[in-house]
């Protein structure tokens, strides 16, 4: 008990940390499934667009 009291700050800010992470990571995933892009910015000029939009045959 005394070494929960004594790392309870140590805790709590590595707990927000980990709730941090966990929110962004279910963020980017949604937004990937919806097919939204994950870098803002146009897919014209993108040097990687045709690995991500590849054509379905």
């Amino acid at each position: 008990m005394i070494w929960l009291l004594e790392n309870l700050g140590t805790l709590l800010v590595s707990a927000a940390i980990i709730l941090v992470v966990a929110l962004i990571i279910c963020y980017l995933v949604r937004k990937k499934k919806s097919g939204k892009s994950s870098c803002g910015c146009g897919c014209s000029s993108c040097s990687m667009n045709c690995h991500c939009h590849q054509e379905k045959q």
